[in-house]
């Protein structure tokens, strides 16, 4: 039983960050490290469902992340679609819907298929809402928002502009955590967190507990938020 918490952020964004050196740290393959990471994804979903979170995004595979071994990279599309072929009937039963950002139509069919699939058989989960960051760049998310307004000729200003994020329809987030110890934002949601309270953790992401996790939302519970403003 999770301790109550008050106020409950709306949305929280994750990092997670450290599986390739969880595995090296053990003398294991990197790969060992992302399996490692799906079982963390799992538990986190899990607890920010039942403090009544409606927002969880995470980031699971940027634009820069081409740069790593085709080998790797292979694995962990691979991996992606297993993970959702695996949790499809638990996030279902769950009332989580999965979505997914990024620049989809650049990813290979299979994975295509696989996240049209999931997303359109969870669409129907009212309680938490779980976005997949997946071959996303901030910065090509900006500029692709900023093309699509000129297109339209519509005016700019910052409600339109929103509507043209991959985040559309949905709130900021409040919280932006970081796992591994890396102090900086990596091109993830750049305009959307310019108010989050950003929280970074020298632990492996395949290490992140729930009880860490529920320390960092009463941590953020705590906090003062002023916007610019004064107290």
């Amino acid at each position: 039983m999770i301790e109550k918490i008050s106020p409950v952020p709306v949305h929280v964004a994750i990092i997670m960050d450290g599986n390739g050196r969880w595995a090296e740290k053990r003398g294991l393959p990197r790969t060992e490290g992302h399996k490692e990471g799906v079982k963390v994804v799992r538990k986190i979903t899990k607890v920010s469902a039942e403090v009544g979170i409606k927002f969880l995004t995470l980031y699971a595979f940027s634009t820069e992340n081409w740069k790593r071994s085709k080998d790797e990279v292979d694995f962990l599309f691979n991996l992606f679609v297993d993970a959702i072929n695996s949790y499809l009937s638990e996030l279902r039963e769950n009332s989580v819907s999965l979505n997914f950002i990024g620049d989809i139509k650049a990813l290979p069919y299979f994975v295509r298929r696989s996240l049209l699939y999931a997303q359109e058989n969870t669409a129907k989960g009212d309680k938490l809402t779980l976005n997949i960051a997946i071959n996303y760049g901030s910065r090509l998310e900006i500029i692709n928002a900023v093309k699509q307004i000129c297109i339209s000729k519509g005016e700019i200003n910052e409600e339109t502009f929103r509507n043209y994020l991959y985040t559309k329809g949905q709130p900021d987030p409040e919280i932006l955590i970081r796992t591994s110890g890396e102090k900086r934002l990596s091109n993830f949601l750049l305009y959307q967190a310019s108010y989050a309270e950003l929280f970074f953790t020298d632990t492996l992401w395949p290490d992140f507990s729930e009880e860490e996790y529920v320390t960092i939302l009463k941590q953020f519970s705590k906090r003062e938020r002023r916007f610019g403003g004064v107290i």
